[in-house]
């Protein structure tokens, strides 16, 4: 596996939920933050794949430890786990790594499809995008419950 991209993503104080930790749903936040990062420089010299039209079309995410609010960032490794016709799935772990031992507080995997919105209809992935994922293609998501 090439090694994943890396982003920092902040927290903010609305992510805490009443128990004091980062609320289950606002996991779902930190992965387009990083998504919205990775991909301008992903696709540096082009508009994005956000630019020109693209939706979510699954999310599976496995917590593993609770996530506290802190005013470091996260650090949330990205990588594409697969590349389809209209779209591609990408993998996720948000972890800490000034921890002991790195805590990793989720793994999660993101399904996107490229759309027209125009048409309503989704698109194929052009040859030009498709070989820049192809430069962050790794291993499948390591979920404890075995995968997709």
């Amino acid at each position: 596996m090439t090694d994943p991209y890396v982003v920092e993503v902040p927290l903010r104080w609305s992510d805490m939920d009443a128990y004091g930790h980062v609320n289950n749903v606002q996991y779902l936040r930190l992965l387009e933050d990083a998504r919205v990062i990775g991909f301008r420089e992903w696709f540096p010299d082009r508009p994005t794949l956000l630019d020109e039209g693209i939706v979510v079309s699954r999310h599976a995410i496995e917590y593993r430890a609770p996530l506290t609010y802190r005013p470091e960032p996260v650090e949330v490794d990205m990588w594409v786990t697969r590349v389809h016709g209209a779209g591609f799935d990408l993998g996720y772990v948000v972890r800490d790594p000034a921890s002991v031992g790195e805590a990793v507080y989720a793994v999660a995997e993101t399904g996107l499809v490229l759309y027209d919105f125009a048409t309503a209809r989704p698109r194929r992935l052009e040859a030009a995008a498709r070989e820049a994922l192809a430069v962050h293609v790794g291993d499948p998501v390591a979920f404890r419950w075995g995968g997709r």
